[in-house]
């Protein structure tokens, strides 16, 4: 049976980040463990706090440096990577989700402090009465990835499978489908289950004909870790077809349009 951590998880950090409103305006403050950091390090930008990962790693008392493609900060139980304008960050080997992209600024990558609460556990508060956004990490242990093995297993070889060749964000969308599955009613409540499910027909093509026993693209087993992560990068899709193999099909006859991406069109 598929555990549950990563549920409980992802809801527990939504809890967290809900603490800072949307009210911040530019020019607030940001600080680090009780300490306010300059503008240069900082900053408030249309209502989303940032902080350099220099500063980070200066405040936490861990190592910054980069390897000619991007940004490794490790220590304190802490090994991360972050190459700028890649849709994630490889965090103690998870693989979470930046929808804007890593940034660079003034040649300094920076976070979101709401990125930062998602790799430290840390807290995320707000001062409405000095402005200020403030991430306490003090006491935290960054966290290791808690889902299923078995559902990491399934899910990079469905997603590698169904969608070998997309863009990462069409493979994440897929793993998406397969999660929304689990979560609904009218489909099993395991990975591995809304996989292999038959009962009215078989759902994944790839089951059928075998590939989905293939060995994972790299960039699928990286889709996987985001989708089960928390990315969500289709909302409450169900469905996706390629409408360039299969031009009319039951899922453009009966459910309705929801996005495309890549050469996969996602339906409600």
């Amino acid at each position: 049976m598929m555990k549950l951590n990563w549920k409980r998880g992802v809801a527990g950090i939504l809890a967290a980040l809900a603490l800072i409103p949307g009210a911040q305006a530019a020019g607030g403050r940001v600080a680090l463990n009780g300490t306010s950091l300059s503008a240069q390090e900082a900053w408030i930008e249309n209502g989303v706090s940032y902080m350099t990962l220099a500063a980070f790693s200066r405040e936490t008392g861990r190592t910054l440096s980069w390897d000619g493609k991007q940004a490794v900060l490790e220590g304190e139980n802490l090994s991360l990577t972050a190459a700028p304008g890649a849709i994630y960050i490889l965090s103690n080997d998870r693989a979470l989700y930046v929808s804007e992209g890593v940034r660079v600024v003034n040649g300094r990558t920076i976070f979101s402090l709401r990125l930062l609460a998602q790799v430290t556990g840390g807290k995320l508060s707000w001062n409405a009465s000095t402005g200020t956004a403030h991430l306490d990490t003090r006491g935290t242990v960054p966290a290791q990835a808690s889902y299923d093995e078995e559902d990491l297993y399934w899910m990079s070889r469905i997603i590698s499978a169904e969608s070998r060749g997309e863009p990462l964000l069409g493979q994440v969308a897929v793993g998406n489908v397969v999660l929304n599955r689990v979560a609904d009613k009218e489909f099993p409540n395991t990975v591995k289950e809304v996989i292999f499910d038959d009962k009215y027909a078989i759902q994944f093509e790839p089951v059928e004909n075998g590939t989905v026993y293939q060995e994972p693209t790299a960039s699928a087993v990286l889709a996987a870790k985001m989708s089960l992560e928390g990315a969500d990068v289709i909302g409450p899709a169900l469905y996706f077809y390629a409408p360039k193999l299969s031009p009319v099909n039951w899922i453009n006859q009966n459910r309705p349009f929801h996005m495309t991406i890549g050469c996969h069109d996602f339906h409600l």
